[in-house]
């Protein structure tokens, strides 16, 4: 079953980044911005809404499961292993996202509000990659991502500049919030004994062990990929899709 689960993880990340041609555009966070100045609702728009809703059943999933750019990450991952995962490199995209998402509001008071949706705003029949521009652009984006991965380690753009991630980040809170049912992870520290393993695994670079041994799984950087889970012998790590735990007073 394990080894099964990460059969088909990354089976759906290689039809995803296939289709990546197509959906390009999809998960632009440009054409919002430009789509909100003329009151166009466009696709990334109601894309990156999608996340944001799904995001409070399932984390940051989509980005473990689904996401084109992180499957191109994941391709050059053993390359350059090294974590990223610090704190000032995780707080660039809350600096980015901050004005971007003021730009959008910004653009929509001048239009005027919403005039329509167009979900295939900016494509040729849906096709994102489909010109001289589309081509320029999904090469662009490709060795962002690649020479992200390649210079700097594990996920690293995900980490600094992911125009997504803020809005699943949001959402997995509120539900933690909540204590609402959704999937996320749980551990068993005492079933834990601490080989590192799942360190090694981990496709963010996080200190899953120690996240275990503290009995704190929910880190905002965890994409729910599931390889430390696949990857325990012991058993020390799980998925659940109940309530979250209540903190207790060694978390606080």
């Amino acid at each position: 079953m394990r080894a099964t689960r990460q059969k088909i993880r990354r089976t759906i990340l290689i039809v995803s980044l296939l289709a990546f041609p197509v959906t390009l555009y999809y998960f632009s966070p440009y054409l919002i911005i430009r789509g909100s100045f003329a009151g166009i609702v466009t696709g990334s728009l109601l894309v990156f809404a999608g996340q944001f809703l799904t995001a409070f059943l399932f984390g940051r999933a989509f980005c473990g499961w689904i996401c084109p750019a992180g499957s191109l990450q994941e391709l050059v991952g053993e390359v350059n292993p090294r974590s990223v995962n610090k704190p000032i490199v995780n707080a660039i995209k809350y600096i980015l996202w901050i004005p971007w998402l003021a730009m959008i509001v910004l653009g929509f008071i001048k239009a005027g509000g919403i005039h329509k949706l167009d979900f295939t705003y900016m494509t040729q029949h849906g096709i994102s990659a489909a010109d001289p521009a589309g081509y320029i652009m999904y090469a662009f984006i490709t060795l962002l991502f690649l020479g992200g991965a390649l210079l700097f380690g594990r996920r690293a753009v995900c980490h600094s500049i992911c125009w997504m991630a803020p809005f699943m980040v949001l959402s997995t809170k509120a539900k933690n919030l909540l204590r609402t049912p959704s999937l996320h992870l749980e551990a068993a520290p005492d079933a834990c004994v601490n080989c590192g393993l799942c360190n090694r695994k981990c496709t963010m670079g996080l200190d899953v062990a120690n996240m275990v041994l503290q009995d704190k799984m929910d880190s905002n950087e965890c994409i729910l990929c599931g390889e430390c889970v696949d990857t325990c012998n012991k058993q020390a790590i799980r998925y659940a899709f109940i309530r979250t735990k209540s903190k207790s007073p060694k978390h606080k």
